[in-house]
C-alpha cells in the first residue's frame, strides 16, 4: 500500500491558491516515507500561467482540463491508487469531482477528505441540509483537516465522519529558511495574504489600523486584490508574492504578521501555513490572538500575540531589533524541532498502515 493519487487545488502554483505550500511539505514528506504520489490538480484560475514551481521528481503531477471528459479522466485514476486523497477547494466542480473519484476509488482502497479549510466547510454543510459534501462523508475513511482541533474534529463526527484527525500545517525546512535581507521587502511590519471577503475586515483591524496610528512606520502588503489606492500612504502593496521570494519577505521587515480568516479565528487551532514559514525563516511574527496558539509557539518567548489593532501598534511601538531576532530565532528552533512536516509525514503514515491493518483484519 504505497500508491497515493491525491486530488487538489494546485502543486505547482500559489497564485490564489493558499494551500500550495501545505500541500507541497506534505507530499514531499510523504514520498521521503516511500510513497508513490501523483497530485491531480485543474487547468483554472490561471494558476498555470503564474506557476512558481516546476513539477518535482518527488511527485508526478496531472494537470486536467475543467471539462466534463477531462474530470472524468483525472477521476477515473483512483481506480490505482491505494489511498485516494480529495481535497477541499480544488477550484472546479469540486462536489462532481469528489462525487467520481468516489465512484471510481477501488473497493479495497483508503478513501480520505482532507479539508484545508474546514471551519468555513462546516458552516457551510450546518447551514444546507442538502449540502452534497453531507451525503459523500461517510463513504470516506477518515476525515484528515489540516488544523481546528476538537472543535473541528467534533463537528465533523456530528455530521457523519467517521473519524476526523486534524494534521497542522508545519515547516518545510527544505523551502523556507533564514535568507539575507532583501531591500524590495523592508518594512516595519510586513502582511501576506490574498484580499478574501471573511479576512479583510480582520486586515483593516490588526494591519491598516496600527498602519494609521503609525504614519512614521512603513508598512508591507503581500498579495493578490489589494487596492493600493484605497491604502494609507505608508502601506505599500506588493501584488502576488511567489514562493520563491517568502522567506525573503519574512526575514526584511521587523516584524511579519499573521492574521487568521474569521472563520479559523473562532475555531481557534488552526495555524496558518505562513506561521510555520515566517518561523522558518526566522521572523519575528506577531500574530491574532486564537485559541491553541501555545500548543505551537511560546507567546512572549516565540511569537507575540496581539488581541486587536491597538495592542498590534503597541508592539511595533516596543519592539527593538534585538528582541526580534531573539523572538525569530527562539520560533526557528522550537519549528524545526516539533513542527517539520516530516512530523506530519510520520503522522500521517503510521494512521494509514494502522487503518489498512484494522480493514485487513475486518475482511
Amino acid at each position: 500500500m504505497k500508491r497515493i493519487a491525491f486530488y487538489g487545488s494546485s502543486l505547482l502554483s500559489s497564485y490564489w491558491n493558499g494551500a500550495a505550500t501545505y500541500y507541497r511539505g506534505m507530499v514531499r514528506a510523504l514520498a521521503s516515507h516511500g510513497w508513490t504520489v501523483t497530485f491531480y490538480e485543474p487547468d483554472v484560475w490561471d494558476r498555470q500561467k503564474n506557476r512558481d514551481m516546476d513539477p518535482p521528481d518527488w511527485c508526478r503531477v496531472a494537470i486536467w482540463q475543467p471539462t466534463d471528459e477531462g474530470l472524468r479522466t483525472a477521476a477515473g485514476q483512483a481506480a490505482e491508487a491505494d489511498v485516494v486523497i480529495v481535497a477541499s477547494g480544488i477550484g472546479h466542480a469540486d462536489d462532481a469531482l469528489r462525487r467520481e473519484v468516489l465512484n471510481r476509488a477501488g473497493r479495497n482502497a483508503l478513501k480520505i477528505w482532507w479539508d484545508v479549510d474546514a471551519p468555513a466547510t462546516l458552516a457551510e454543510m450546518r447551514g444546507a441540509a442538502g449540502h452534497p459534501l453531507r451525503r459523500d462523508l461517510p463513504e470516506f475513511d477518515i476525515v484528515l483537516t489540516y488544523g481546528g482541533g476538537r472543535p473541528v474534529i467534533d463537528g465533523y463526527r456530528a455530521l457523519g465522519a467517521r473519524d476526523c484527525v486534524p494534521i497542522y500545517n508545519a515547516l518545510d525546512a527544505a523551502t523556507h529558511f533564514p535568507v539575507p535581507p532583501d531591500p524590495r521587502f523592508a518594512a516595519d511590519l510586513g502582511f501576506l495574504g490574498n484580499r478574501l471577503p471573511d479576512r479583510e475586515a480582520r486586515v483593516a483591524e490588526f494591519f491598516l489600523k496600527p498602519a494609521a496610528a503609525l504614519p512614521d512606520r512603513r508598512f508591507l502588503l503581500g498579495g493578490s486584490g489589494w487596492d493600493p489606492a484605497a491604502l494609507p500612504d505608508n502601506v505599500r502593496a506588493v501584488g502576488h508574492v511567489g514562493t520563491g521570494d517568502h522567506n525573503a519577505f519574512n526575514v526584511t521587515p521587523r516584524a511579519v504578521l499573521n492574521i487568521a480568516r474569521d472563520s479559523m479565528a473562532e475555531a481557534g487551532f488552526s495555524p496558518a501555513t505562513r506561521v510555520f514559514e515566517a518561523a522558518g525563516a526566522g521572523a519575528c511574527l506577531i500574530t491574532d490572538a486564537w485559541k491553541g496558539i501555545e500548543m505551537f509557539l511560546k507567546p512572549g518567548r516565540e511569537v507575540l500575540v496581539a488581541r486587536d489593532g491597538d495592542e498590534v501598534a503597541e508592539i511595533l511601538r516596543g519592539l527593538s531589533s534585538d528582541d526580534a531576532r531573539r523572538i525569530g530565532e527562539a520560533a526557528m528552533a522550537r519549528v524545526r524541532a516539533d513542527h517539520t512536516y516530516q512530523n506530519r509525514a510520520e503522522e500521517v503514515t503510521a494512521l494509514f498502515d494502522r487503518m489498512a491493518q484494522h480493514r485487513e483484519l475486518q475482511a
